[in-house]
């Protein structure tokens, strides 16, 4: 991993390597962005370059460094991660122990904390007092998906670097030319994901996520063709596949706004399911009134659901009103 294996991300990626090449690399950074953006590949590629012997501003690859680098043999970097979804105070404890002593074989020590946010108050403090005053040779990475959990001393102490969602258009590249995905569908995968290549990736690589696409729209179809006893059977898929709910809910949204764009522009072009054109074109003759009530029937049904209010009834009324 270095930093030309990295799909976007460039003005962070600059900004770092900008501080390489100049010397003035922060003793302690916070990463921040919404889940599976590529925030911990940066983090990675960024520490392998610290390290390199050739001290350029990105890894050679081909030196010592990088090699125990790629084998996760290199004594001077460690990272951390929850377990249980907590990390747990002894990790940060050894941790600070491990900081007191020299790096053993390069200038610096790297450290990386993924997802930050799960410390526990006390962990945090305790890691507060090594930010305040870190050893000259060490460099902390901060990794965090909820940017809100973590205690404002710290974040004062940190240089903060901002991650945004990827460009669709290099996701939808990345599928299509290295995962040989038909175009339609890595578009529906990109807008689907959000910019999250992680997601993306996951999606491409599922067998049963277009499956499960395909039987939503069928329950869809029936329920605005008003077959009512087809909807109520349907409450069985959606029970066997509760863990999905909101993934499920999501296609449903994207499927009702395509709906709505390609009544009312019929540029088909706009749509998100660009794949499912002419299966969109069969249920134009849902009025605009009705599917905009369909998209805030199911908007609330996800937030209900994450209430925890009844399930099983939240899916019925939902159903019954579509």
């Amino acid at each position: 991993m270095d930093f030309t294996k990295i799909i976007g991300h460039d003005r962070q990626i600059k900004s770092l390597k900008n501080s390489i090449k100049k010397g003035t690399v922060s003793h302690s950074y916070l990463f921040e962005g919404e889940e599976g953006l590529g925030k911990k590949a940066v983090a990675y590629a960024f520490s392998k370059a610290l390290l390199c012997e050739k001290a350029g501003d990105d890894a050679c690859n081909t030196c010592n460094s990088c090699i125990k680098f790629d084998s996760s043999n290199h004594p001077d970097f460690k990272i951390i991660s929850p377990t249980n979804k907590n990390i747990k105070r002894e990790e940060i404890d050894n941790l600070i122990k491990d900081i007191s002593t020299l790096p053993f074989e390069s200038s610096r020590k790297i450290y990386i904390i993924d997802d930050c946010h799960t410390l526990r108050l006390d962990s945090q403090n305790i890691l507060l007092k090594t930010l305040e005053e870190p050893p000259e040779y060490v460099t902390i990475i901060l990794i965090t998906s909820e940017k809100d959990k973590i205690i404002p001393t710290i974040l004062s102490r940190c240089q903060i670097i901002k991650f945004y969602s990827l460009e669709n258009s290099k996701i939808v590249n990345l599928l299509v030319e290295q995962h040989n995905m038909e175009i339609n569908r890595a578009k529906f995968i990109a807008s689907f994901s959000k910019g999250s290549l992680k997601k993306s990736l996951e999606l491409a690589n599922s067998s049963d996520f277009f499956n499960m696409r395909d039987k939503i729209i069928d329950i869809i179809d029936n329920l605005l063709r008003g077959h009512q006893i087809k909807a109520i059977t349907s409450l069985d898929f959606f029970n066997e596949n509760k863990e999905n709910a909101e993934e499920i809910l999501d296609i449903m949204v994207y499927w009702f706004r395509d709906l709505l764009i390609l009544k009312e522009t019929g540029n088909p072009k706009l749509l998100i399911n660009q794949d499912m054109v002419e299966k969109l074109s069969s249920q134009t003759f849902v009025d605009l009134d009705r599917i905009n009530d369909i998209i805030y029937r199911i908007d609330e049904t996800k937030i209900n659901i994450k209430r925890n209010v009844n399930y099983n009834l939240l899916i019925e009324t939902m159903l019954l009103s579509i």
